[in-house]
């Protein structure tokens, strides 16, 4: 399900500023090598769960109760795992492009190469959605993605997501 925007300069900028109070450039890898979707969500997970300084076997369980739910792959070759989280204090955020895309079971079937990890407190209540639709939004646009899809790097990666 892919969703137009009509949001003009400012909420652009609005987005870049929400999406940069979670995302650090640090947490933007180019070139990340996973060879199946659960090798990649436990890698990603126990990275995420060090950098926001919570325990990694409840971001693993959480990260995939949702997946159970329904996948993460939201399509063209995008997914965003993403889980709520007791004893999280801010959202954090993990951007990374696959050197090799993998299996997903995303909607449309396609592989998956641009991977969006999402953690958000229990307790934030509309900042977790402002979160989530930011970072969607900004997967959604095709030229934010072509752009991260040809970044030479991490820091190269950032600077073109959160522009």
């Amino acid at each position: 399900m892919w969703i137009t925007s009509t949001a003009g300069p400012a909420a652009s900028l609005e987005l870049s500023l929400n999406i940069k109070s979670f995302l650090s450039a640090e947490d933007v890898v180019a070139d990340y090598r996973a060879e199946t979707k659960e090798q990649l969500l436990n890698e990603l997970c126990a990275r995420a769960a060090k950098a926001a300084q919570v325990d990694v076997q409840m971001v693993r369980g959480e990260i995939l109760k949702r997946e159970q739910l329904g996948c993460t792959g939201i399509g063209g070759g995008i997914a965003i795992p993403h889980a709520r989280l007791q004893n999280l204090k801010k959202p954090f955020g993990s951007l990374v492009r696959l050197r090799k895309p993998i299996g997903y079971d995303a909607i449309d079937g396609d592989l998956v190469d641009i991977v969006f990890l999402l953690l958000l407190p229990t307790d934030s209540g509309g900042e977790q959605l402002n979160a989530l639709a930011a970072v969607a939004r900004k997967l959604r646009d095709q030229n934010t993605i072509d752009h991260v899809r040809k970044a030479s790097d991490g820091p190269a990666m950032y600077r073109e997501f959160i522009h």
